[in-house]
């Protein structure tokens, strides 16, 4: 016999050893055993997978460095039926009713599918109450082991985290950070239950197939939980007192972009949004809608002028309280003329008149480059999604009443974020950063790296400008707002107001509704803090002024003392 014809027959031999002894086992697995395991198999029919479901954690950081839990995941038990061997329905469900409370009509429902031998009857039970149903013993109810995404904050920093759902068939993030890093936060299928035996072949195929655990991680914000909370009870405080449909803020580092805080309000609980109907709340109308911001962008406009040597602090002009142009007429808030007016009452008495003067000394084009270099026509970059463009093309018109009407923040459309983007540049000394809320991610293999959301620098304005503009902000501040009453005599505060009609969609503005916005930075001259806050359809007021200082004087002196800011002057 060769040797080729005795590696055959050997082969043959082992194939059939091989055969007969999966042959006895099947026979006692079926046959000798098969009650038993017939029995395990109803329980274990529909079971956690290996890994359960499983996601990296969020994190806040607050003032000191320590992270501090945004998202994470919590544990409990799932409680299951299997109706197709239980058979005196009424003593099982007294014998579960005696040891955790069951909805009777969803238990008879859920029983009486017979065809179906997984019926999930309550979820995310503590141990203690699983440990008494399974002392209970009772065949055709078993008990599984689940995990969660759990928001330990509840609504806070809602729309920034978002949340977790179903798109189609996948299961991840939807919204926020959880859908913006889903990709780094995801940890496989996340799928909580399989069949039994689809599972024996998966872990066949995972064997062969080897996952790419590279990006896997956890995700460290910029967001400071005490400043995120002190922000979303003061928007919360202007909704409630001024009726208003919406207010929202962003508190961020001018010079970095890190975004400390950032609130929307009425908000969610991530934890549980079923009564939730309209999906649009879930949405970041700071990154995802556009506004007519109002006076706002005067402060850009009198940099511009500035910048481009069109003005100087000390240029006037004469003030009649109105202007027409191409048959249209633009006026101050109050239709009063002013007589012969320097640039600093411009800011300081918030005239439309003023910053319509300054275009037209530096021209339509060269305005146009400027609210394009201050980031106007382009996105900022943040790391959230759904982050939406700007409504601009008002600059591309050939008409001068659309620059003019630009120059104080009505007829072009921007972001709140791409809003306080361009206005940290007025504090930062003339470059634009870009907004994060991504400090660092701790990947699960490479450690923890630091991410650079540093770009090429692109200065807007020179230094010399940014700190002309801030000491005109300053004067605001010291001098007209509320006749000076918020002025804080230990640190410098560089500010301005807003107040916008809103556009109807039947054309035009509607008469009695307004958004109103604010912002400011401080210390003024080497600013650690930039404040927005907005807040839309206040009720029974009408400027900015008297909604929105106040709230920002707080903030304001509760970031000073929080951070312990030292006086500048």
């Amino acid at each position: 016999m060769s040797s080729s014809q005795l590696r055959i027959k050997l082969l043959a031999s082992l194939f059939i050893i091989v055969a007969l002894l999966l042959g006895v086992k099947l026979y006692l697995v079926q046959v000798v055993n098969g009650a038993t395991y017939s029995l395990e198999a109803d329980r274990q029919y529909a079971r956690p997978s290996k890994d359960v479901f499983d996601r990296g954690s969020i994190f806040f950081t607050d003032k000191t460095g320590e992270y501090i839990s945004a998202a994470s995941l919590k544990t409990g038990y799932t409680v299951a039926l299997n109706p197709s061997i239980i058979e005196n329905i009424d003593e099982v469900y007294n014998k579960l009713s005696s040891v955790v409370e069951v909805d009777e009509e969803l238990f008879f429902e859920k029983v009486r599918k017979t065809d179906d031998p997984w019926e999930e009857l309550l979820t995310r039970v503590d141990k203690d109450t699983a440990d008494s149903i399974i002392d209970l013993d009772i065949p055709g109810v078993s008990i599984h082991k689940e995990r969660w995404r759990y928001y330990p904050g509840g609504m806070l920093a809602a729309h920034t985290l978002g949340l977790l759902g179903f798109n189609g068939e996948h299961f991840g993030g939807r919204y926020g950070i959880e859908r913006h890093y889903n990709d780094i936060l995801n940890r496989g299928d996340n799928e909580l239950y399989v069949n039994f035996f689809a599972e024996v072949f998966s872990d066949i195929s995972e064997t062969v197939i080897k996952k790419d655990y590279s990006r896997e991680g956890d995700v460290i914000l910029t967001v400071e939980p005490t400043v995120q909370l002190e922000l979303e009870t003061k928007l919360h405080e202007i909704s409630e007192e001024w009726g208003s449909a919406q207010s929202m803020g962003i508190i961020m580092d001018p010079k970095t972009g890190d975004v400390v805080a950032l609130a929307v309000t009425p908000a969610f609980d991530p934890n549980d949004f079923s009564d939730i109907e309209d999906a649009s709340a879930f949405s970041n109308p700071l990154i995802e809608r556009v506004y007519e911001m109002g006076s706002i962008i005067k402060p850009l406009t009198v940099a511009a002028g500035l910048d481009s040597g069109a003005i100087t602090p000390e240029t006037t002009y004469y003030d009649t309280g109105a202007l027409t142009i191409d048959q249209a007429t633009i006026s101050n808030y109050d239709g009063e003329g002013r007589g012969t007016v320097p640039m600093q009452e411009v800011l300081s008495q918030s005239l439309n008149t003023g910053v319509s003067f300054i275009v037209k000394e530096m021209g339509k084009d060269t305005f146009r480059d400027y609210m394009y270099g201050f980031g106007l026509s382009e996105e900022t970059g943040i790391d959230l999604p759904g982050e939406t463009n700007s409504l601009v093309s008002n600059l591309e018109s050939p008409r001068d009443i659309e620059y003019a009407t630009a120059s104080f923040g009505q007829g072009i459309a921007l972001t709140p974020i791409m809003t306080v983007r361009a206005l940290a540049a007025l504090g930062n000394g003339g470059s634009l950063v870009t907004p994060h809320l991504v400090k660092s991610i701790d990947y699960v293999k490479g450690g923890d790296k630091e991410i650079s959301h540093l770009g090429e620098e692109r200065r807007v304005i020179s230094a010399a400008t940014s700190e002309t503009i801030t000491r005109m902000l300053v004067e605001v501040v010291d001098s007209a707002l509320l006749d000076g009453k918020v002025k804080i005599d230990t640190h410098s505060v560089a500010a301005k107001t807003g107040t916008a009609q809103i556009a109807s969609p039947a054309g035009g503005y509607y008469d009695d509704r307004s958004l109103h916005s604010f912002f400011g930075y401080f210390p003024a001259y080497e600013p650690e803090f930039i404040v927005f806050l907005m807040t839309i359809e206040p009720k029974g007021v009408r400027y900015a002024s008297q909604t929105l200082t106040y709230p920002f004087h707080d903030l304001t002196k509760f970031l000073i003392n929080y951070y312990e800011i030292p006086p500048d002057r």
